[in-house]
């Protein structure tokens, strides 16, 4: 009886957010919300009137607290309140599930103490924006808790335990981690972490879990900072000899080419007229490069150096082979 009575305050509490988060709540919204019935919200709404919050509205017609009235003493202006729907369309684009459950309930409480007009600016933009979704899963849909409970487990030092299917596995392969920070890379999201299997420090790409338990094991050991990890990676990475290219695009791929050529560390560009004369220095100069040079077909030549101009005239004849079979 003591738990069902919790979760009552608990839902009259977030109604009462969610009554002030907007100029009118239909009680179908809430009770969507909440997972209860009609008659569940309507004894709720009497429980608010009976404790002095001034409801005004009626069943089928949807329900408003009178303007002016708030308990929270935060006020934002206009231009900070349309910032949070810019985050909330983020938020569903780069975070999990879970997180934005829990941002879309934090936003119920800002959205709260907003005065009408402000609600109605936020009413009437959140419709005109739209975050396109990737082609590509960031996380594994069996997975909807991914980022929470690493953050979590960062937060209480907690160990994990991960099923981890590797780029060159053929099946998940099971993982206990401790997990020390996470970045945001290549449009993925990557977890860094000492692996009791491997005993030694990896990082692991969040599309790539399958399974994630947060366990009860406290951390074994005390972990480097995310920043001298990303420093030691680079530092190892620039022990690689780096490569100049140059390269000339016809005009109508050059301009398709600046949005990725950063990673393939573009230096320049000189324009040529009907073309762009490009250079890059890069380390990745015998697969990655080549290959993705490919995508732009007979629009780019590689003036220098021959062995990148061989690389990539063998790709095509391995491309062509595979063609005529």
């Amino acid at each position: 009886m003591a738990v069902d009575t919790t979760k009552r305050f608990d839902r009259i509490v977030s109604i009462y957010i969610q009554l002030q988060s907007k100029r009118v709540v239909k009680a179908q919204e809430l009770a969507d919300r909440f997972g209860v019935s009609l008659r569940t919200i309507y004894r709720d709404i009497r429980s608010l009137e009976q404790a002095g919050v001034p409801i005004f509205g009626e069943a089928g017609a949807g329900y408003s607290i009178v303007d002016g009235y708030r308990l929270p003493p935060v006020l934002f202006t206009q231009e900070e309140a349309m910032s949070f729907v810019g985050a909330q369309k983020l938020m569903g684009k780069f975070m999990d599930r879970r997180l934005q459950e829990h941002y879309e309930t934090a936003l119920y409480k800002i959205k709260a103490v907003l005065r009408m007009s402000e609600k109605d600016s936020l009413s009437a933009i959140e419709s005109k924006i739209v975050m396109a979704k990737s082609g590509y899963e960031v996380f594994n849909s069996n997975v909807p808790h991914a980022l929470s409970s690493l953050i979590e487990s960062i937060a209480q030092r907690r160990q994990v335990f991960l099923s981890y299917k590797g780029v060159n596995d053929e099946r998940p392969k099971p993982r206990t981690i401790e997990p020390a920070g996470l970045f945001h890379e290549m449009n993925f999201w990557y977890v860094y972490a000492y692996c009791h299997t491997r005993k030694d420090y990896r990082q692991f790409r969040a599309d790539r879990i399958t399974q994630l338990q947060l366990l009860d094991k406290p951390f074994e050991r005390e972990h480097p900072s995310l920043g001298e990890f990303m420093a030691d990676r680079e530092r190892a990475h620039s022990d690689l000899p780096k490569r100049t290219i140059r390269i000339r695009v016809e005009n109508r791929f050059a301009a398709y080419m600046k949005w990725d050529r950063r990673y393939w560390g573009f230096v320049s560009e000189c324009d040529c007229g009907s073309y762009t004369e490009m250079e890059f220095e890069t380390r990745d100069f015998h697969e990655g490069f080549p290959r993705w040079l490919l995508m732009y077909g007979d629009g780019v030549q590689v003036l220098e150096p021959d062995s990148v101009r061989q690389r990539v005239g063998e790709l095509i004849e391995a491309v062509a082979a595979n063609f005529r079979k």
